[in-house]
């Protein structure tokens, strides 16, 4: 079997580059050695997408009183819960095998290994294996949950990620190791369904990638819910030889130990890149991640990589526009590299967090001269009717040519306003631009007006 394109691995940047290639006439087939959809798709970003919603209309009803609405009896339903969640995985990867389909791409099932030549080994499930040929073969094989040396996942009592959404019952009590984008998520959502929660994060503020401030205001948004935090601190240890375990941890003030029934590993990602055959076929890695030009194009003529498994942001939507790009560029159109500074990062805990470009202190560090501006939804006429008025826009501009340098949303549905800052930054838009744009009355969205303005000294409601 003969391809102008196979693609191996089929999450958000492997569907999506196979789906682009075949409508730009490419002879397309993608390789999938568990589910269509990858990790994104059937244990990451939709199915835990499921549970928060899960946990927000719990959250709602518990707080109905606060809204003239008497309920009585609300219980929240683990495994009702778990299985709503896996429900809208499978859906989703059933829509993935449509759009195969739709496309007339080859879908095989099994486990890819490149080989020298052109060629893809594929070994299925009944232990056979095949052999097909492509011009080009690109890499999407995503990435796993990553394992501490002194926090090996049992799958039990110390578990990953795709444990965390699909176990048995609900633990009385849980540790969450690790307060990034999957670590506050987790937190978040079994803490709004009763789970005693704490989490315990090794930098010295929870969300460490993002704006110092927003790191302040989450914390004291967590801790108002009731998830116990500890920053500056390191597990040493876990105890499994009895139930609950025994954590150990180690802060600045001395070592100490909590128990919990269950412990999260919550420490990032480990790409997938073993057993692929690149130290045969001689493709260059670096630290785990294969090394890549701008257009995705490996050392190795005829291979290219994406997603999780090289540098950048591992994230579903990062995959999808490196594959869209990748074979933009194989079939020869003009594409322009991707601006990874102007990526948003989403992360859906409540209050939700979203941002884009600089933070204030990596804007410093560039030698900017910046006007910061700040909005608090307290000041939000549609955040106050709404119940929800934690949080804040703030934003950044550079007070030379008032370039928008970064924006930086915690509260209630960020995630969907932060899109507006990426299409304003990529249009190059200034801060009296964003002014003089008017926005919609009352929406969450015009707290972005309304920061743009604080910088500039105009703003009207605050």
């Amino acid at each position: 079997m003969n391809y102008d394109i196979i693609v191996i691995g089929s999450g958000p940047g492997g569907y999506v580059a196979a789906i682009r290639a075949s409508q730009l006439g490419f002879k397309t087939a993608i390789v999938e050695r568990e589910s269509l959809g990858g990790i994104c798709l059937n244990w990451g970003c939709i199915p835990t997408k499921a549970l928060l919603k899960s946990a927000q209309v719990f959250e709602y009803l518990n707080h109905a009183a606060d809204y003239g609405i008497k309920v009585e009896g609300g219980e929240a339903d683990f495994a009702a819960i778990i299985k709503r969640s896996r429900g809208v995985a499978d859906g989703m990867s059933k829509g993935i095998q449509f759009l195969m389909k739709k496309n007339k791409i080859d879908v095989i099932m099994g486990t890819a290994k490149i080989k020298k030549g052109g060629k893809v080994e594929v070994k299925g499930g009944d232990g056979s294996t095949k052999e097909y040929t492509a011009k080009h073969t690109i890499l999407a094989t995503g990435a796993r949950s990553r394992e501490l040396p002194n926090l090996k996942q049992d799958g039990k009592t110390i578990i990953g990620y795709r444990q965390a959404m699909n176990l048995e019952k609900q633990p009385k009590s849980l540790v969450v190791v690790g307060s990034g984008a999957i670590g506050v998520e987790f937190a978040y959502f079994y803490n709004s369904i009763g789970t005693k929660v704490t989490v315990v994060e090794y930098l010295d503020r929870i969300v460490p990638v993002e704006d110092t401030d927003i790191s302040k205001q989450l914390e004291k948004s967590l801790k108002k819910a009731g998830i116990d935090i500890l920053t500056s601190a390191e597990v040493t240890g876990v105890d499994t030889s009895s139930s609950p375990a025994k954590v150990s941890i180690k802060t600045a003030k001395g070592e100490q130990t909590i128990e919990a029934e269950v412990v999260l590993s919550a420490v990032g990602i480990t790409p997938n890149i073993e057993n692929l055959g690149l130290e045969e076929v001689g493709v260059k890695t670096d630290k785990g991640r294969v090394l890549v030009d701008d257009y995705y194009k490996t050392n190795v003529e005829g291979v290219y990589a994406i997603g999780d498994i090289v540098k950048g942001q591992a994230l579903a939507h990062v995959a999808s526009a490196e594959g869209i790009t990748c074979v933009e560029k194989i079939k020869g159109l003009h594409v322009e590299p991707i601006n990874y500074n102007n990526i948003p990062g989403c992360t859906y805990c409540s209050p939700e967090i979203a941002s884009v470009g600089y933070t204030e202190k990596a804007a410093k560090d560039a030698g900017y001269e910046l006007k910061i501006g700040k909005f608090p939804f307290s000041a939000s006429g549609k955040a106050s009717a709404s119940g929800a008025k934690d949080g804040f826009v703030k934003v950044i501009f550079d007070a030379k040519y008032g370039e928008f340098l970064g924006a930086h949303l915690i509260g209630n549905n960020v995630t969907e306003m932060i899109a507006e800052v990426v299409v304003a930054r990529k249009l190059e838009t200034t801060g009296h631009e964003i002014i003089k744009s008017v926005h919609p009355h009352p929406t969450m969205s015009e707290a972005i007006m309304e920061a743009a303005a604080d910088a500039y000294g105009e703003c009207i409601h605050l």
